[in-house]
């Protein structure tokens, strides 16, 4: 199944707002900016919208489409495929850009940090979807 994706590109300079996942299969931590599922019936604007809610408590302002990836992984052992949707988006709250720990996200706790984009650069980070880190050197 290839499920419906909506990720936010927040920037503070340059770092990026992302969560921390981990693979327990592979042994792999890697990064993703925040965002979520598509709904049917929800236009994926409303859905950054709505995620970054439930998962931040945060509104956003200043949103934009920047482009679409289509990302073919595995996940603990498992296949997945998912269309994801990206948009540029700023917090709205300033304040919101002084925290050195943004804290975890809301509905799940998953850890949510501040990834300096010259880490994943470098390969001391690794950025999910593919091709995330070509948009964002390609001026996005």
């Amino acid at each position: 199944m290839i499920r419906p994706l909506v990720l936010g590109i927040v920037r503070r300079g340059d770092d990026l707002l992302v969560l921390e996942g981990h693979d327990a299969v592979r042994g792999h931590t890697f990064y993703r900016p925040l965002g979520g599922g598509i709904e049917f019936g929800e236009l994926s604007e409303q859905a950054l919208h709505r995620e970054f809610r439930e998962e931040l408590d945060v509104a956003l302002t200043d949103v934009a489409r920047v482009g679409v990836l289509e990302n073919v992984f595995e996940f603990e052992g498992r296949p997945g495929h998912e269309i994801v949707v990206l948009y540029t988006a700023s917090i709205a709250d300033p304040a919101f850009y002084d925290r050195p720990d943004p804290g975890p996200i809301l509905d799940e706790g998953t850890p949510v940090r501040w990834l300096p984009l010259r880490d994943v650069v470098a390969g001391r980070a690794v950025l999910y979807p593919e091709g995330l880190l070509e948009l964002l050197s390609s001026g996005q």
